[in-house]
């Protein structure tokens, strides 16, 4: 068992953990991306190629609602299940890069 290399105070409840291996945010390969449920927060974390330390750690997007999970989809942008807390239904956002 090995400690965590990065973990948050007070708990954003991590959620659908995912590292981004697209082309299309190419200074994102092979950053962590982590949505969050308590912290309603989308991060991206740019690790050492070891993936042993925090480089870098940036909030993407903040009060979208509950991010339930996030995946990469086979064309390379970034899918963020998102929620609110009154029960409406889960929403599906695609990010894309801004010039």
């Amino acid at each position: 068992m090995e400690r965590p290399v990065r973990f948050w105070v007070p708990s954003i409840a991590t959620s659908g953990l995912m590292v981004y291996t697209g082309d299309k945010f190419p200074m994102w390969r092979n950053n962590i991306i982590v949505g969050s449920l308590a912290g309603e927060q989308l991060a991206r974390l740019q690790m050492t190629e070891d993936f042993r330390s925090v480089v870098v750690e940036e909030t993407l997007t903040y009060g979208m609602g509950r991010l339930r999970d996030v995946r990469q989809g086979p064309d390379g942008y970034i899918y963020v299940a998102v929620s609110d807390r009154g029960g409406a239904p889960t929403q599906i956002v695609r990010l894309e890069p801004v010039e």
